[in-house]
C-alpha cells in the first residue's frame, strides 16, 4: 500500500494541506475541533510523516555514524548500548560500522558516512591509524566529530576518555603492593594513544617504586580478533624468557584470559607464582578460574557521554553558534579478585 499523504487527509476533511500540517504539529491558530478531527483521521489511515521530506526541510538526516574497531567485544558492545540508548531518546538512527583495526577501511567508512549526510560522527580509532586527514575532512565540512577511547590528540575535536595512564599506574602499583618484584607488561599495539598511556603508566609505577624498567619485559599484542591467542602465546614466551617474573599488567582482559589459560595448562599457580591484572572488567574476567583482577572501564557511560557531547555540538551547529570542544574524562576503578595476592 502507498503511504498516506497530507493531501489525502486534507481532501477527506475538505480543508487545506497547510491546515492539516499545522493541526498535526499543534499550531495554536488551529482550533481544538479541527486538530482532533485531523489527528483521528491520521491515526485511522495510519499516516506516517515523510522522514525524507522533513529532513530536507530541516537540513537534518537524524542519523549519526559510529565507527568502532570491533563490534564483538565486551567494551565496545557496552559503548554501543550507551550510544544507541541516548540516540533513541533524541530520535536519531545510528549507523554502526566496524573498521577491523584497519586505517584504510576507516578512511572509506568516513567518506561513506559523509556521503550519507549524517549529522555527526562518533569514532574510536583503528590501531593502524597514524594519519588524520580523513578526520580533519569531517571537521572541514562542519560535521561534529567526537572521539572516544582510542583517540588522536592532534585532532581538534571533543574526546571522551579515561585516564589510561593513571589506571595503568594503579594496576601496576597493586602488583607492587602485593609483593611482586619483577613485573612484565603485555601492551597493545604501538600507535593507539590508550596503549601508549597504559604503557607509560606501567613504566612510571616501576620507576616511582625504585624498580628498574626492563624493555625485554614488555610484550606487544595487536589486541584484535586474536587477543586470546596472543595472550597464550605471550605467556608461553614469557615463561621461556623470564622465569623470575612474578607479576604481569595486561592491556586487555581478553589477552589476560588467554595468559591465565596458558599458565593453568602449564601448571603455573596464580597468584602464588604469577599475579595478573587485566583491563576493562569484561564479564569473563569474573568467571574464569582464578577470577581476574582488572581495571573497570565504564563502556556504557562512555557511550552515553559521547552521544550527549555529539548532540550538544549538533545543536550548536544548528543554532549557528560556535562548537565548544570538550575533553571528558571518566573515572575507572581497580577490581581486586583472585589473580592477585
Amino acid at each position: 500500500m502507498k503511504p498516506v499523504t497530507l493531501k489525502e487527509i486534507a481532501d477527506q476533511l475538505n480543508i487545506s494541506v497547510t491546515t492539516v500540517s499545522k493541526a498535526l504539529k499543534d499550531y495554536p491558530d488551529i482550533s481544538k475541533k479541527t486538530k482532533a478531527l485531523v489527528k483521528e483521521l491520521a491515526q485511522t489511515l495510519n499516516y506516517k510523516p515523510n522522514a525524507f521530506a522533513v529532513n530536507l526541510r530541516t537540513k537534518e538526516s537524524k542519523t549519526i555514524g559510529l565507527i568502532i574497531p570491533e563490534i564483538v567485544h565486551h567494551f565496545f558492545s557496552s559503548v554501543i548500548k550507551g550510544i544507541v540508548a541516548q540516540a533513541e531518546k533524541k530520535g536519531y538512527l545510528v549507523i554502526i560500522l566496524q573498521s577491523n583495526e584497519s586505517y584504510e577501511l576507516e578512511k572509506k567508512q568516513i567518506q561513506l558516512l559523509l556521503r550519507q549526510r549524517v549529522d555527526g560522527i562518533l569514532i574510536s580509532l583503528a590501531n593502524g591509524t597514524a594519519d588524520y586527514n580523513h578526520l580533519n575532512d569531517v571537521l572541514a565540512q562542519d560535521k561534529p566529530l567526537v572521539m572516544f577511547d582510542k583517540i588522536a590528540k592532534l585532532v581538534k575535536c571533543s574526546k571522551v576518555i579515561i585516564d589510561d595512564r593513571k589506571a595503568a599506574y594503579e594496576a601496576t602499583q597493586h602488583l607492587i603492593d602485593t609483593g611482586c618484584k619483577r613485573i612484565a607488561h603485555f601492551r597493545g599495539a604501538l600507535l593507539p594513544q590508550n596503549s601508549i598511556d597504559r604503557f607509560l603508566g606501567y613504566k612510571k609505577a616501576l620507576l616511582d617504586n625504585n624498580m628498574p624498567y626492563d624493555p625485554s619485559l614488555v610484550y606487544i599484542c595487536q589486541c584484535g580478533d586474536q587477543s586470546f591467542e596472543e595472550g597464550k602465546m605471550n605467556a608461553r614466551q614469557l615463561l621461556k624468557d623470564h622465569k623470575d617474573v612474578d607479576g604481569i599488567f595486561i592491556n586487555t582482559d581478553m589477552v589476560a584470559i588467554g595468559a591465565i589459560t596458558e599458565f593453568n595448562e602449564q601448571g603455573i599457580k596464580i597468584p602464588e607464582d604469577i599475579s595478573i591484572v587485566g583491563f576493562s572488567n569484561w564479564f569473563m574476567s569474573s568467571v574464569i578460574s582464578p577470577s581476574l583482577s582488572t581495571i573497570d572501564q565504564p563502556g556504557y557511560e562512555m557511550g552515553k557521554a559521547a552521544f550527549k557531547q555529539l548532540y550538544k555540538e549538533m545543536q550548536q551547529l544548528k543554532n549557528k553558534g560556535p562548537i565548544v570542544y570538550k575533553e571528558i574524562v571518566l573515572e575507572t576503578a581497580l577490581i581486586k579478585r583472585q589473580s592477585t595476592k
